[in-house]
């Protein structure tokens, strides 16, 4: 048995729905289960909806004639999905009326997007030919905790779920299940985080036991440089688990950061392939991979960060300043990705803006506090490189031809990534420069 996850851009509309179709029925000896995104756009034309209605008004009928435009094309009778744009006008005319969208709220209006592709993905594989059957992941098992927009699978989900595919999946029919979503133990829909469907397939994939994930966007597996920016961006055949959860984490657009953990723990390999070049092998991600030649496996970027820095003179060998520090931070939820030190200052990065502006009252009488906005997290990821002598130095001097200013830098005793902070606007250049001096040269 085997995971298969269809992103937005694999499933955008019946051209791209077609293709699928063949790579499934391609695979009916596998038995294989169907785990899709939304439709390319919808989530966001969603979200922009309820942001409309907060704001008091109307949002109108946009995005709902958008998907209606996607299920028209598959030949979906038109009663298939009423009962979903009924609830979307109502959920949206009630966040128009209290004139709030609540993190909970916003976790229901994102699910329709995926619950209205399933839908319209089993009807058209069905009509031609191939059987299958919608699933909600709440239907199958996929119980999470009610940590509106970034939820996680309670712990006894998998037994749920494995139970919950024997019980209703018909023998010789495809599930086509929603990624992204699940439901709490009060019956509340939550959702994982954008990208998120990646984590629905290996958490259904553990759950069943599956052979293999399978990830199919539209990249030939994982790239050593995002090709937007670098054309001369390679595929990676294969990589070990904790390089390619480090790309992940540091904004490789391939995998959501959390996609890993289960295939982790169920020992299942993830193997990245592309929706339009079904051939092509793409990248293989397991615990022990063939070992290869270069330190250097990829190179990812996280780009709309903030940093913090507090500097104390008095932090000077003194006991417990950092616990201080570090347990501020933590009571107001600030997720920090980056640490520096120094004697007498401490640096850190995160993501969460307004988590980290709450934190300031409390930080202040710690010591003189900065914040830095519009900065990236550029990560030089390889599973050998603190035994490999010369890629820190071939790093600095990219950079410095590159001319990008360097604001943070580490690199841990075991680590298996280089980390530097820079500037949002010097990106481009300094991925292309960094892409050609490690991979190119």
């Amino acid at each position: 048995m085997i995971v298969m996850k269809f992103g937005g851009s694999s499933v955008a509309n019946r051209e791209q729905i077609t293709k699928v179709l063949g790579i499934v029925r391609d695979r009916l000896d596998r038995r294989p289960v169907v785990v899709s995104s939304a439709h390319k756009g919808i989530t966001d034309a969603l979200i922009d909806a309820a942001r409309t209605a907060a704001s008091g008004f109307e949002p109108g009928e946009a995005v709902i004639e958008r998907q209606r435009t996607v299920a028209g094309e598959l030949g979906c009778a038109p009663e298939l999905l009423m009962p979903l744009y009924s609830d979307i006008r109502d959920l949206l005319r009630g966040i128009r009326l209290v004139g709030e969208l609540s993190p909970r709220s916003l976790d229901h209006i994102s699910s329709f997007g995926e619950r209205m592709s399933v839908r319209c993905i089993a009807d058209y594989f069905t009509r031609q030919g191939l059987a299958a059957q919608a699933f909600d992941a709440w239907d199958l098992g996929l119980h999470t905790d009610d940590n509106y927009g970034r939820a996680r699978p309670v712990a006894e989900y998998a037994e749920r779920m494995k139970a919950a595919f024997a019980e209703k999946v018909p023998p010789g029919v495809v599930p086509i299940v929603t990624g992204f979503v699940g439901k709490s133990a009060r019956g509340v829909i939550t959702t994982l985080g954008r990208n998120g469907s990646d984590l629905s397939a290996t958490l259904v994939g553990a759950a069943i036991g599956a052979d293999e994930v399978q990830i199919w966007s539209d990249t030939d597996g994982v790239m050593s440089a995002d090709p937007s920016i670098v054309k001369a961006a390679k595929s990676i055949p294969t990589m070990r688990f904790d390089e390619a959860a480090e790309l992940a984490f540091f904004g490789s657009r391939v995998l959501h950061p959390a996609t890993l953990l289960p295939a982790i723990g169920a020992n299942i390999s993830v193997r990245v392939l592309n929706t339009n070049r079904p051939g092509h092998p793409g990248t293989v991600i397991e615990s022990a991979p063939e070992p290869k030649s270069s330190p250097v496996t990829s190179i990812a970027y996280k780009e709309g960060q903030t940093v913090l820095v507090i500097t104390e003179p008095r932090m000077f060998e003194q006991v417990g300043f950092l616990a201080r520090f570090f347990e501020v931070l933590a009571r107001h939820q600030v997720v920090v990705d980056l640490v520096a030190t120094s004697e007498v200052s401490v640096s850190i990065t995160t993501h969460d803006r307004e988590a980290l502006e709450r934190s300031l009252p409390d930080l202040a009488p710690l010591g003189r506090v900065e914040v830095h906005g519009g900065k990236t997290i550029l990560a030089v990821v390889g599973r050998h490189i603190q035994h490999t002598k010369g890629v820190g130095a071939k790093v600095l001097e990219a950079m410095s031809r590159a001319d990008v200013n360097i604001q943070m830098h580490t690199f841990g005793m075991s680590s298996n990534n280089i980390s530097l902070v820079i500037d949002d606007d010097a990106v481009g250049r300094a991925v292309a420069t960094l892409h050609a001096a490690l991979f190119e040269d």
